[in-house]
């Protein structure tokens, strides 16, 4: 089946003089004005506000939104003075199916009514920090009252605490994230001859395990949403993992072309040319994988729930595993997911939202979102808390092989400047083509990645 071509429109230099005129902030240097020297006041207790709270998982009618809309409930009930209203990203059509949320905010902020607090993607932080004018945490409320909230009785993990940071300042609060998980459908590695208890630990193995799959089932062996623009997190651990980066540590010189991203398409590629992995977008791996019909999907676990009520319909066994390694190298993780970002500039309704983000990234939330979508508590305490987590996770070892790549994990790669996405969608553009339609991968990957280099910000 052909894949659905999935287009984004690049930004116009009138674009991007009308952002630098809407917003507080300059792109390639993220800075905080005068009016945000102090500390914005605490809210009186009979002091009414009304905040907009716009998030993906809202989009999301199936799993994700209904457990959203309940902890904006527990919150409104914990904080009667505060009203959250609470929205899907706005006219997105081709750009949500895109993974792109961003732009939903670009336009609010043009219009500008940009949401109050949003939830963002991490490959577009420093777009939102140096463009969109997302406001500085450590100067809003505070940096001790910043990393205050990473602590308590469940303190974040120590590797997610940073990830909304930008040159030392944070922009936004890790709120919900995975790692890809390789999910498994147990009945069809039993039916091939395989022993479900044994999940393939390297690509290699991957490989033998979905010949099989396809050879005694009929079924997909494998597939991996890691190839199209909206897998960009996961092709970046893909690269990580086989010794390589898609950006240099500076953040100056583009590096997907190199030997380690040629061998991460190359691995792909190779599934595809052995019929053991079919030309499909997410959507239809996501169904085909749900429906029973292909024996292993490299994924994010925060279709956990999505998987499980699959499983359960189709009438087939679930399990799941760390993501597969090249040879003896290393599996490093990335994570997909986002933020929260605050970008009102009204003290009262910055205030509100500093609120909601303490109550979004808190215990009761993240046992909510964790044991009802199943994605990574950031607390990783509350799994050993008979009060919270410990008999859901005993109960669900699924969450193991994410919670397990936790300790591993390194940052989704923000690309810098305006042009991020341009980037990001050239570089994938070429993975896609590489894999599933015969070009060669390390030419085809260098000249997208010259293309690509143009899009850097100039210095």
């Amino acid at each position: 089946m052909a894949r659905p071509r999935l287009l984004r429109a690049a930004a116009g230099l009138a674009l991007l003089a009308a952002l630098a005129s809407a917003c507080a902030t300059s792109s390639s240097t993220p800075t905080s004005t005068a009016a945000n020297a102090s500390t914005i006041p605490e809210l009186s207790p009979d002091q009414k506000v009304s905040i907009v709270f716009e998030s993906y998982n809202l989009a999301n009618v199936g799993t994700w939104k209904p457990v959203i809309e309940g902890l904006l409930r527990d919150f409104q009930a914990a904080h009667p003075n505060i009203t959250v209203k609470g929205q899907p990203p706005q006219n997105l059509a081709g750009s949500a199916n895109s993974g792109d949320y961003v732009t939903s905010i670009k336009n609010q902020v043009l219009a500008g009514s940009p949401p109050d607090v949003a939830q963002i993607t991490f490959n577009a932080l420093r777009f939102a920090a140096g463009s969109l004018g997302a406001q500085p945490l450590d100067t809003l409320v505070g940096r001790e009252a910043v990393q205050a909230n990473f602590g308590g009785e469940h303190p974040f993990a120590p590797k997610a605490r940073t990830l909304g940071d930008v040159d030392g300042k944070t922009y936004a609060v890790p709120y919900v994230f995975s790692t890809p998980v390789l999910w498994l459908n147990k009945t069809l590695f039993t039916q091939a001859g395989l022993d479900p208890a044994k999940p393939p630990k390297t690509w290699a193995e991957v490989k033998t395990a979905a010949l099989a799959i396809k050879a005694k089932t009929g079924k997909d062996g494998v597939l991996i949403d890691c190839l199209t623009k909206v897998g960009d997190w996961c092709f970046q651990s893909l690269v990580r993992s086989a010794g390589g980066r898609v950006i240099s540590t500076d953040g100056t010189k583009l590096s997907f072309a190199d030997p380690p991203g040629v061998e991460a398409v190359s691995m792909a590629a190779d599934l595809v040319h052995s019929g053991v992995m079919p030309n499909l977008d997410q959507k239809q791996q996501v169904k085909a994988f749900s429906s029973g019909q292909a024996g292993m999907l490299l994924e994010s676990s925060s279709l956990q729930g999505m998987f499980m009520a699959g499983a359960k319909a189709n009438n087939w066994q679930l399990d799941a595993t760390q993501e597969p390694s090249f040879g003896s190298k290393p599996v490093i993780p990335t994570n997909s997911g986002a933020a929260l970002a605050i970008f009102s500039k009204d003290p009262a309704k910055q205030r509100a939202a500093w609120e909601l983000i303490k109550f979004l990234t808190g215990d009761h939330a993240y046992t909510e979102i964790s044991s009802k979508i199943g994605y990574l508590p950031l607390r990783t305490g509350l799994i050993d808390d008979p009060k919270s987590l410990q008999a859901w996770a005993k109960a669900n070892p699924l969450i193991k092989p994410n919670l397990d790549q936790l300790a591993r994990i390194e940052p989704w790669e923000s690309f810098p400047g305006d042009n991020y996405l341009q980037i990001s969608d050239t570089m994938m553009t070429a993975v896609e083509s590489a894999v599933f339609t015969g070009k060669d991968p390390a030419s085809t990957l260098a000249a997208a990645q010259k293309q690509a280099t143009s899009f850097l910000p100039r210095k």
